[in-house]
């Protein structure tokens, strides 16, 4: 019998929201996409953290990003679920972490990762990652960062962008020679700028929307590969300031 995302068989049933006294319409909207998400209830069953496992799964599964014996920083981690994705597949061990993850939310500790709970864009916490790496260079940054939501989706979209421009950034200094970089950014023709910084300093360039990815957000990811080197990163600076 052919099992369906949702781990179960045969056909789904749709599951409404019994009340919504007290509720205001788009949690009652957020609920019932919750309830009835087949990646959410896949997540629940195999052991997931969250939903977004599933699009670094499929991500790696695709481009070859994580390998046994690489190490990974992973910003915007909570609540953990490309976490366990990256432990899984570049074998992190618990006694010496090659994982090191970052959020301003809490997150339960995981065996090989490093967590800390801190804002990224903090000034300090670029350092912290880096001395968390032991003086050794990254082989991948994974950014699911996403600022909170406004409503205006210009200014949704330009959030989003920073926060990717500071990942990119921290990327440059602590990847080693052949490193990626995944990122989420949302749809909106302004990541023009972004893009040209990681032609620069990347071998390939483009972008990514998971299935995993609801078909109707404006989601998707950029991912970088071949990073070319502390070198090119130099020479890139010296560029911009001609």
């Amino acid at each position: 019998m052919t099992k369906r995302p949702g781990g179960g068989s045969g056909r789904a049933l749709k599951e409404r929201v019994r009340t919504a006294r007290g509720r205001r319409a788009s949690s009652v909207r957020w609920l019932e996409r919750q309830l009835n998400d087949p990646y959410v209830r896949r997540a629940q069953a195999e052991g997931y953290r969250s939903r977004a496992a599933y699009k670094l799964i499929e991500i790696d599964d695709r481009y070859g990003l994580l390998k046994p014996g690489m190490r990974v920083v992973d910003l915007g981690a909570a609540p953990g679920g490309w976490c366990q994705v990256a432990v899984d597949r570049v074998r992190s061990p618990a006694e010496a972490p090659r994982v090191v993850a970052i959020d301003y939310l809490p997150m339960d500790p995981m065996p090989g990762v490093t967590v800390f709970e801190k804002d990224f864009l903090d000034d300090d916490a670029p350092a912290l990652l880096i001395e968390a790496l032991g003086g050794r260079k990254a082989d991948c940054v994974l950014s699911d960062m996403a600022a909170p939501t406004t409503g205006h989706k210009q200014t949704d979209h330009l959030r989003i962008i920073h926060l990717c421009e500071v990942a990119a950034e921290f990327a440059r200094e602590v990847l080693a020679p052949g490193g990626s970089f995944l990122a989420k950014v949302f749809q909106g023709g302004t990541e023009a700028s972004l893009l040209s910084i990681l032609k620069l300093d990347f071998e390939k360039v483009h972008h990514v929307k998971p299935k995993a990815s609801r078909q109707e957000s404006a989601e998707q990811y950029v991912l970088a590969t071949g990073f070319r080197g502390a070198r090119a990163a130099s020479d890139a600076d010296a560029r911009d300031e001609d």
